[in-house]
């Protein structure tokens, strides 16, 4: 008997990964280098675009049945998420779920070689993440979506996220999975917390066997065409017969639980603690108890405006102490507020000035998840993400217990709460940044903003972004008069199309009753619109702005899309 030829999956090009997963002979290319789709952003910035913008988009068949493959190239521009290369992976799974409603069954399959959003076009890969992740969320309710992870550049930044939500995630050894690049974090954190130059440190944190042994991805395979191919198979043979891992809040919270952060953690400790929690009898019970904030030092603008907004100063119940939850009313309408504050005794050091860390994500799912379920049997109340994030937690513990698992746990309850009927609605009164808006706010319905110097969105602090993109920050902010999308302000912000609103005339930093009121005015027309209105993110392509050139890219690549879809 002939022994069988290994092909490395990896150093394979996007093209030839997605024809390598699709049933032989049935590739067919959409909206591909023919089209001249290119990112209109990069040339004003010195950049030669790519015309296929390095997203691989086809159509076929897998085990016969339909299958749409998207294939991100990493040797072009890191693999980043830019408008056009971000529309074509939300715009193909858009059309994938668009089948699987009218009853045409179609596979999705996101091939990762990516290190997350774009840089040079920063709130446009904000914007596509946020809309990939809603489509997979969708998705999963009819057919698995399978990620693979195989290696190169690995899956990083918001795609981390992404990854976080697929029904079944597939990694090879050489893959490696995280929110944070090493650089970033050692921009962010220093050198003695992650030692990006160190490459056993990187694959024992966040590499595939790693990963894999602590929970995080559902199968190791070998770097070979047909191991893949063949994994892929089994997921979709099996269907939606587990909750996705963005979903299983109970069990992730008691990993957070049975680790004690002032202890030193390492890989193989973590693999135990995951091992045991396996058993349902040593799982850590997750108490819910009435709990009095300690806000010494702790001011921030989410915390001012959660209590001019509910009348509350702290968390009704809970022990994370950093995500302030609160049920009142708004007129007749039941309203649900969430806010993510500075806590300066975290058990987490590195979630101690309002980023978005471990136990944040988790607990943001939590309160929103414990809504829908209240809710089931009536009428959905209304979520309400007050949003003041600086960026999600960078650091070495963070990375080694999946905060970017935890970060897609928040955005899939999000989403989940709209898809049902909740509408959620985002009021960004300071910071926006990063994956912590990804998981605290772009998931809604509609988004109001204040119109103040000090509000901003951005996908990564300016000294990161620098250093990642070998520019200086006054290069960076000479861009951004090209570029809308890399600007900070809100006023730029808005002109790609997304808000819903965005408000003059109140005191961000010291609200009074005048303000309250008109936040609460703002807050129940928004609500009114989404209760008569479509449950999927679709309206930020409907915007005067986003249709005056805004999102203008997004909207012809979806296009396109569709033309060829068939």
């Amino acid at each position: 008997m002939m022994k069988t030829i290994k092909e490395s999956f990896v150093e394979l090009d996007a093209r030839s990964r997605a024809k390598a997963v699709l049933d032989k002979g049935t590739f067919r290319e959409i909206v591909g280098p023919f089209d001249q789709l290119e990112s209109p952003h990069l040339a004003p910035q010195g950049i030669v675009p790519q015309s296929d913008d390095g997203v691989i988009v086809a159509r076929g068949t897998i085990g016969g049945q339909s299958a749409v493959v998207v294939s991100i190239e990493g040797n072009f521009q890191g693999g980043g998420i830019g408008e056009v290369a971000g529309s074509k992976i939300a715009g193909a799974f858009e059309l994938a779920l668009r089948d699987n409603e009218a009853g045409i069954r179609t596979r999705p399959v996101l091939l990762f070689d990516t290190g997350g959003v774009r840089l040079q076009e920063a709130n446009y890969g904000l914007l596509s993440i946020a809309e990939i992740g809603a489509a997979i969320v969708a998705l999963r309710k009819y057919v698995p979506v399978a990620g693979v992870i195989p290696g190169k550049i690995g899956s990083f930044g918001g795609m981390s996220i992404t990854a976080g939500l697929c029904s079944a995630l597939i990694m090879t050894r050489e893959g490696r999975l995280g929110l944070n690049g090493p650089e970033v974090i050692e921009q962010e954190a220093g050198i003695e917390e992650f030692d990006s130059a160190d490459r056993q440190l990187i694959w024992n944190t966040i590499g595939g066997a790693q990963r894999l042994a602590a929970g995080f991805v559902d199968e190791l395979v070998e770097d070979d065409v047909t191991a893949i191919t063949e994994a892929l198979k089994v997921v979709f043979e099996k269907g939606n017969n587990d909750k996705p891992r963005s979903s299983q809040v109970e069990i992730y919270r008691s990993l957070l639980k049975a680790v004690n952060p002032s202890q030193p953690l390492t890989p193989a400790g973590l693999q135990e603690i995951w091992r045991q929690l396996q058993d349902k009898n040593n799982r850590v019970e997750i108490t819910e108890t009435a709990l009095i904030s300690d806000e010494s030092g702790s001011e921030s603008r989410g915390r001012t405006w959660f209590k001019a907004l509910t009348g509350r100063s702290g968390p009704e119940a809970g022990e994370v102490l950093s995500v302030l939850c609160a049920d009142t009313m708004l007129g007749k309408e039941r309203v649900r507020y969430i806010a993510v504050v500075p806590n300066p005794s975290s058990r987490f050091p590195r979630a101690r000035q309002g980023e978005v860390g471990l136990e944040e994500g988790w607990a943001i799912a939590q309160y929103v998840r414990e809504a829908v379920e209240e809710d089931e049997d009536g009428d959905r109340r209304v979520i309400v993400a007050i949003v003041d994030v600086p960026s999600q937690a960078y650091g070495y513990r963070e990375e080694l217990l999946g905060i970017h698992q935890a970060c897609a746990a928040a955005v899939d309850a999000y989403a989940t709460a709209r898809l049902v009927g909740h509408p959620v609605i985002a009021l960004i009164v300071g910071n926006a940044i990063s994956g912590a808006f990804l998981s605290h706010g772009l998931q809604a319905n509609r988004i109001l903003a204040l119109n103040d110097h000090d509000v901003n969105v951005q996908a990564m602090s300016k000294q990161s972004a620098a250093r990642i993109t070998r520019r200086t920050i006054q290069e960076l902010e000479e861009a951004t008069k090209k570029v809308p999308a890399m600007a900070y302000d809100i006023q730029s912000f808005a002109t790609l199309g997304a808000l819903h609103e965005l408000i003059d005339g109140v005191n961000a930093d010291t609200p009074g009753d005048g303000d309250c009121d008109r936040i609460h005015d703002k807050l129940s027309e928004a609500i009114m619109s989404v209760r008569s209105a479509s449950r999927d993110l679709s309206n930020r392509l409907l915007s005067p702005e986003a249709q005056n050139g805004g999102r203008a890219a997004s909207i012809q690549v979806r296009k396109k899309m569709a033309e060829q879809w068939i």
